[in-house]
């Protein structure tokens, strides 16, 4: 292992360190001198139903999303946040629908 991958090491273990424990790390990619890593956001949930006819009922689910990847190279470590387009987009829609639905009412007034 070469001085410049024992440092890329070292600095991944501190960032692993410092996150919570929700987050997970992808495959490093490495190119040149920098290395990528990607990290996602993990949610788990667990639900339980009761007992109806003598069965019971139940079921486990898990929600990951992308949240950014670490670049680590010699000047040091970067954050670079996923952009989500679905959301700009989503959020946009809901601002105009707010819009849309005062402008209603203050004309219904008039």
């Amino acid at each position: 292992m070469t001085e410049s991958e024992k440092h890329d090491d070292h600095l991944l273990v501190e960032l692993a360190d410092r996150l919570g424990r929700n987050q997970v790390f992808g495959e490093p990619v490495r190119q040149g001198d920098t290395t990528l890593v990607p990290v996602a956001s993990v949610r788990l949930g667990r639900g339980r139903g009761d007992e109806r006819g003598g069965e019971e009922g139940g079921g486990t689910g898990v929600h990951v999303r992308p949240v950014g990847a670490f670049e680590v190279c010699a000047k040091g470590v970067a954050w670079h946040p996923a952009v989500s387009v679905n959301r700009i987009v989503w959020g946009g829609q809901v601002a105009l629908a707010v819009v849309l639905v005062a402008f209603a009412i203050a004309f219904r007034r008039r």
